[in-house]
Order: C-alpha cells, then sequence, then structure tokens
C-alpha cells in the first residue's frame, strides 16, 4: 500500500490506498455520506477525470483533521488524487503513471501541488496582519 498526504491551509488528509474492490473512505465512512453537499462533488473530481475503471481495483481509505469544512474537502480531493499517482508509480508502470499525473494537471494543478498560501499573523498598531488603527490628529483636551 501507499500512503500519502494532501493539505490545504491547516487541513490534512492522509490517505492509505491498496489493492481491494473500489472503496473510498472518508474517516471510516463511505464517500457517499461526505458532507456538505454541494463540496462532494469537488472531492469526487478526481475519480470523474481519471475515469472510475481506474479506482475499481483500489481501496482507499482517507483520515482528514484540521481546518474548515472546505479546506478538509481540498485536502481530501488532493489525497486521493496524489495517492492513485504513488499508487500507479510503486505497483504499476511509469508511462501509465505519467498519463494520469498529465491528465490531473491539466485538469487542476492543485490536485497535485499543494498550496502555499498560508494565514498571515498579526502585527501590533492595528486590529489585524494589514489593517492600521485610525489616526486622529484633532485631540480633545482631557479635563480633569
Amino acid at each position: 500500500s501507499v500512503q500519502v498526504f494532501g493539505r490545504k491551509k491547516t487541513a490534512t488528509a492522509c490517505a492509505y490506498c491498496k489493492e481491494g474492490v473500489g472503496l473510498i473512505k472518508v474517516n471510516g465512512q463511505p464517500f457517499e455520506l461526505l458532507q456538505p453537499e454541494i463540496l462532494k462533488y469537488k472531492a469526487y473530481e478526481p475519480v470523474l477525470v481519471l475515469g472510475e475503471d481506474k479506482f475499481a481495483m483500489l481501496d482507499i481509505r482517507i483520515r482528514v483533521k484540521g481546518g474548515g469544512m472546505t479546506a478538509q474537502i481540498y485536502a481530501i480531493r488532493a489525497a486521493i488524487a496524489k495517492s492513485i499517482v504513488a499508487y500507479y508509480a510503486k505497483y504499476v508502470d511509469e508511462s501509465s503513471k505519467n498519463e494520469l499525473k498529465a491528465r490531473l494537471s491539466a485538469y487542476d494543478r492543485s490536485l497535485l501541488v499543494s498550496d502555499p498560501r498560508r494565514c498571515e499573523p498579526k502585527k501590533y498598531g492595528g486590529r489585524s496582519a494589514r489593517a492600521r488603527f485610525q489616526k486622529s490628529y484633532r485631540l480633545t483636551a482631557q479635563i480633569y
């Protein structure tokens, strides 16, 4: 079996891909029960792009933690895409691996390459990373 990670922001999905009957499970639950409904198809993209026949003889088990709902979905789709490429590299042949990689990259490069953007830390002198506190020139005299 092969183990790969998919990441997005602070969400991390760990995928184990091995020979099997075409199961894809996320945190022990079937892929069909993934929530929210709208983003389920986003996670299903690697399967739709490569065709379900490529996944017919594989079992993929995914553990995902951290981040929010959307980030977890994006981490899952990256993990699925990377896991099938890694499986083909290890157990099938190089040419079919390159073909899978090319098809995934042509569809969406973020399936194989992680997004480096992270949350910027807050600085002093303001309420967020970039926004500053409002500056005032006319200060009223304080009467004590």
